[in-house]
């Protein structure tokens, strides 16, 4: 038997052990440590995808649109079908430019969850329970809070407006998902500053306009870019709950 079979054997098996070692850097000497684990998001993103239906999302997720590619790491169908397009331990760029507290690298932190909704309609009640499933699975299999749960939108105020204003955070929140104010947290005092409160709990508020409207959307279910008593009292519910460090 000639020995070059079981050569190209040996050099495939080793070709394929190469591309599943840890990568290292050539410069130092590798004294591997057993402490580490996977790099893990911390936080989940809601998206609507704007658009008309699974598989024109489904085409988008895996291609790109206006603005180049784009991806995310589920998309779930107005029936209910969950479908994963990205790894729940790759990055996908679902997040683009934003802030949400102190995480300025929200793909890298994030895991994106877009819903089949034209922006402009409410959610089905297929696609809000199976996504509070979803929610429920990550939650405990990645171990990210569960109040770490986010609209596009929140983070990205001046480009963004998904989900939109037909989103049910209530009914997530009422699941034990995100972050609602208690009514009984009372009247803020006197001194209260909701700008402050605002950045507190994780918008970035260089446009404040844009970042009111985002906070609208989500905890009023409106647009409107003032502030008012009402949302002084959401603020200062929000400010007093403890809240996961990102």
């Amino acid at each position: 038997m000639k020995p070059w079979p079981i050569l190209s054997l040996l050099v495939a098996i080793a070709l394929v052990a190469c591309t599943h070692a840890p990568p290292r850097n050539p410069l130092a000497k590798w004294v591997p440590s057993p402490n580490h684990e996977p790099r893990r998001p911390i936080l989940i993103v809601i998206h609507a995808t704007e658009q008309n239906g699974v598989q024109e999302s489904l085409d988008t997720l895996r291609t790109r649109n206006s603005g180049g590619p784009v991806s995310a790491h589920y998309l779930v169908g107005k029936d209910g079908e969950i479908y994963q397009l990205v790894a729940d331990g790759s990055r996908a760029w679902h997040a683009g430019p934003g802030r949400w507290g102190t995480i300025t690298d929200v793909n890298s932190a994030s895991i994106g969850i877009e819903l089949d909704n034209d922006g402009a309609s409410p959610f089905a009640p297929a696609q809000i329970a199976s996504l509070i499933e979803l929610l429920g699975d990550l939650c405990e299999r990645l171990d990210i809070p569960r109040t770490q749960i986010v609209a596009h939108a929140d983070f990205a105020p001046t480009r963004k407006r998904d989900p939109g204003i037909f989103f049910p955070w209530k009914q997530l929140a009422d699941a034990g998902f995100g972050r609602w104010p208690d009514p009984a947290a009372g009247e803020p005092p006197p001194d209260f500053d909701p700008w402050l409160a605002l950045r507190l709990v994780g918008y970035p508020i260089e446009d404040r306009a844009a970042a009111v409207r985002a906070f609208h959307r989500h905890y009023r279910g409106t647009e409107t870019d003032a502030l008012d008593a009402e949302d002084a009292r959401i603020l200062y519910a929000l400010t007093r709950e403890p809240v996961a460090a990102p």
